[in-house]
């Protein structure tokens, strides 16, 4: 009788061990939430405006013969070949000479030099005899009068052969220069060839009508391009418009940009940031990590192993990041990756 009521004893007992075994526990050990962190430091952020517009050169021509002859294309002395599209010129260069032998001997250049020369001679001895007494002031006047008369037909002769010469007005490059056979007689007016100065070089753009109080004469501006996503360019607002459009509620601006390099080209697409202002040392972080709610934006920062949800206000902000005017403090520790799940008070695990 004792062994059987020993044996349903050791039956309870391993029933009751399987039973605790069995039961789930009470609670769980919470997780830690991997995270990756910065520590904020000042930082400068600026106010810009976003806009884009088609770079144009600040000076073009289109060279005209002012007189007939014959049509002869220059060499460049830079590249030893008939100039070319490309070439670069400079102010007052010969790009193309007329031929007109019998225009130019109707000239009669060298007698107007000869005469100029015997002019002054007699100017100069007519001179010193009146001051000697020698010559009467009415010869020393007309002495002078012939010099005056003859240093106006020599500079009339050389206007006259000049004409005869296409130059470049200024320093730029040749876009242009129509296919014509060297010995073709061309008439007066004909179009010989195309310059561009692009060293400098304007953007049109149109700016949103509530920055017409922001936007001010020489304030910076950066401008890129998509095709030279390296190069960056400084230039400044050269001119605005005080009118509104009543079409699309934006004003007209130009902006200047320096191109010395040349690197970037007339009729290309630009990209202009207007620098309005800008904040030195202040708390600036990624936007990306900014979270929108219904309280307001917030982000986690992190202390003692426990990310803690805090409620910022931002001032100025940018495409990629925002300055943070209040909520956040130098040297808090901002969750930069790992933020999406967390919640106020989360454990986390801070890795790399």
């Amino acid at each position: 009788m004792k062994t059987f009521h020993q044996l349903i004893a050791l039956i309870a007992l391993i029933g009751a061990t399987t039973a605790c075994n069995n039961q789930p526990a009470s609670t769980t050990a919470e997780l830690a939430v991997p995270v990756s962190v910065n520590d904020i430091k000042p930082g400068s952020i600026e106010k810009i405006i976003n806009t884009t517009g088609t770079l144009n050169a600040t000076k073009t021509t289109v060279l005209k013969t002012e007189m007939t002859g014959k049509y002869k294309l220059l060499i460049n002395p830079k590249t030893r070949r008939p100039f070319a599209l490309g070439d670069g010129v400079e102010s007052g260069q010969v790009i193309i000479q007329l031929e007109d032998a019998e225009y130019v001997n109707s000239i009669g250049l060298e007698s107007k030099k000869l005469n100029l020369e015997i002019t002054d001679q007699t100017m100069k001895k007519q001179q010193s005899l009146f001051e000697k007494g020698g010559v009467t002031q009415l010869d020393y006047r007309n002495s002078e009068v012939n010099y005056t008369n003859a240093k106006d037909a020599f500079e009339r002769a050389n206007l006259l052969l000049a004409k005869m010469q296409v130059r470049s007005p200024f320093k730029g490059v040749i876009t242009d220069i129509p296919a014509i056979t060297n010995e073709t007689q061309l008439a007066t007016g004909s179009s010989v060839a195309s310059l561009m100065d692009y060293s400098i070089m304007t953007v049109e753009v149109n700016l949103p009508e509530k920055y017409i109080s922001d936007v001010q004469i020489d304030q910076a501006v950066r401008i890129m391009n998509y095709t030279l996503p390296n190069d960056t360019l400084t230039g400044k607002v050269k001119e605005l418009s005080p009118a509104i459009s009543i079409e699309t509620r934006t004003f007209k601006g130009v902006i200047e940009v320096g191109n010395p390099e040349l690197k970037l080209r007339p009729g290309m697409f630009a990209k202009a940031d207007i620098v309005l202002a800008k904040h030195d040392s202040v708390i600036v972080i990624p936007k990306n990590i900014i979270i929108s709610g219904q309280r307001g934006k917030s982000v986690f920062i992190v202390d003692n192993g426990t990310a803690t949800e805090k409620r910022i206000t931002i001032g100025f902000e940018n495409q990629n990041t925002a300055e943070i005017t209040s909520g956040l403090k130098k040297n808090d520790r901002l969750v930069i990756k790992g933020f999406e799940t967390l919640k106020n008070r989360s454990k986390v695990k801070i890795v790399k």
